[in-house]
């Protein structure tokens, strides 16, 4: 079973030596996606809580779309978020993205993450004929 390493165009590159994506060729394909931050393509950061997310998710159908998959193709979803009370955003947030699709997910609430700026990260497997 081939397995394709990615760094789509439209997603901020990598901060260090891993890839944004791993695709499973096969039957179904499997997409596996690295944490997506709220970093835009040219690098900017925006403070906000909810444009992060927002962001996050734009990475994330980004690196979905070019790999011919949506939000629908989403299996599994975790998300770290840096404060409990992004909590209730966050959910409002994911499910305008997912617009009625309910992929599995854990959230978990942590002290920090790789940059202090970074509010949330979210990761994602999906999977497509």
């Amino acid at each position: 079973m081939p397995i394709t390493f990615s760094n789509p165009d439209g997603v901020f590159p990598p901060g260090s030596r891993y890839s944004h994506a791993a695709l499973v060729e096969g039957t179904p394909r499997r997409l596996v996606v690295s944490g997506q931050v709220g970093l835009t393509p040219d690098g900017h950061l925006d403070q906000d809580g909810e444009a992060q997310m927002v962001q996050a998710l734009a990475n994330l159908r980004a690196i979905l779309s070019a790999h011919g998959m949506g939000p629908k193709d989403v299996l599994k979803v975790t998300v770290l978020l840096t404060d409990r009370e992004l909590v209730p955003l966050w959910r409002e947030t994911r499910d305008a993205f997912f617009d009625g699709h309910a992929p599995t997910s854990t959230l978990i609430v942590v002290a920090g993450l790789a940059d202090p700026r970074f509010l949330v990260e979210v990761e994602a497997e999906a999977a497509a004929d």
